[in-house]
């Protein structure tokens, strides 16, 4: 079973359990079944714009999301003994909000996008 731990930098309107049972459902249905976790954070811009910083020095975007394999980990959360690492999920949700607002959604359906757009990340399907 994949356990999702959920961080909030500030506390953002969106649900925890929803994020949590999107994670799993998405795992599951990739056939990740064992002993596993994925953290995930929503952050805010300045915190978006550290790790871009970090990551992409040459980019001044603040994303959206970012996604982190184990060995790339910023460690928001990291439990010990809990299974595999499949990585961390970074959402900056002020841009979430801006994103869904342009769109015509719900906040919290643009944070479950974006989930998803991370999730294949961690799997290993990136942008062409």
């Amino acid at each position: 079973m994949v356990t999702v731990y959920v961080s909030k930098q500030n506390p953002y309107p969106v649900s925890a359990v929803k994020i949590k049972k999107f994670i799993q459902n998405f795992f599951q249905k990739e056939g990740i079944v064992s002993d596993s976790f994925v953290s995930v954070a929503l952050v805010g811009k300045e915190k978006m714009k550290s790790l871009a910083k970090k990551y992409y020095p040459t980019d001044n975007k603040v994303h959206n999301v970012f996604s982190f394999v184990e060995s790339e980990s910023v460690g928001f959360v990291n439990p010990k003994g809990v299974g595999i690492n499949l990585g961390e999920i970074v959402i900056c949700y002020p841009v979430a909000v801006t994103e869904a607002s342009k769109e015509g959604i719900l906040v919290e359906e643009r944070v479950l996008e974006l989930l998803g757009h991370a999730g294949e990340h961690l799997l290993g399907r990136h942008h062409k």
